[in-house]
């Protein structure tokens, strides 16, 4: 499981002072859950996950990872995790199959197992055609399955998707779709954050709103409906943003 308490982060900005990127940030995903962060660019989704991933040390609040907490037991809530994000960078000079071994051995696979996982891995997210090439000659779409092969390579229970699909064809957008989907029917714990609406309304069990490092309002699809009384997803976060005074445009 993870749950998040009041997380906190502040910013020192030489010319903006103080900035409060993430503001008392509170919600908890449950095994076999996705929780859908839905937020514009910038509205604090991505320094959420990256305090969820230890990545980034809270500035006040909590959060725990598995069970473990992410500033005492950092290494611990790790290794419980797999983190993918826009960010995430490929060495370019191994194939895909070496890259995703060198992290399966870093998290202390046996060769048989990492054999095993790294091949089902890669017949899974359609990577056998180019698992052998070199990753510096790679698009998009096979940088990011390679990225998630990565990430899923030692079997973590949590899993933190940040815009995953972004700036992907349809196609390859749509087999990792699935596969978000297969890791919730697996029992896996699932973060996704995107701005893409119809993503989170075909994945998501739960959906919070966050907006200027706020969560404004969360809860099931339907319930988000019920509340604001519009069927729309897109219309609904309009809404929400708007009521809490940010920009409905």
């Amino acid at each position: 499981m993870i749950e998040a308490r009041g997380l906190t982060k502040v910013f020192q900005d030489k010319k903006r002072g103080a900035v409060r990127a993430v503001d008392g940030v509170s919600f908890r995903c449950e095994p076999g859950r996705i929780y859908g962060l839905l937020g514009a660019n910038g509205a604090g989704k991505t320094t959420t996950l990256r305090m969820l991933a230890t990545i980034l040390t809270p500035t006040a609040g909590g959060a725990t990872v598995a069970g473990f907490d992410v500033v005492a037991e950092p290494e611990k809530a790790r290794a419980s995790l797999g983190f993918l994000s826009t960010a995430t960078a490929l060495y370019g000079r191994l194939t895909a199959r070496e890259f995703v071994e060198y992290f399966g051995r870093l998290h202390g696979l046996s060769e048989d197992v990492l054999g095993e996982r790294v091949s089902a891995l890669l017949t899974r997210l359609e990577m056998t055609e180019f698992c052998d090439r070199r990753c510096d000659s790679f698009s998009t779409g096979m940088k990011q399955k390679t990225s998630i092969a990565r990430v899923l390579v030692h079997d973590p229970p949590v899993m933190i998707f940040d815009e995953p699909t972004t700036g992907l064809d349809v196609m390859t957008a749509r087999t990792i779709i699935s596969f978000i989907r297969e890791c919730r029917e697996r029992g896996k714990t699932v973060i996704f954050s995107t701005h893409v609406m119809s993503e989170v309304e075909k994945l998501c069990d739960h959906i919070g709103i966050i907006h200027n490092g706020r969560l404004l309002a969360e809860g099931t699809l339907e319930d988000l409906r019920v509340r604001a009384g519009i069927r729309d997803l897109e219309d609904i976060f309009v809404k929400v943003v708007f009521e809490a005074g940010g920009d409905s445009a």
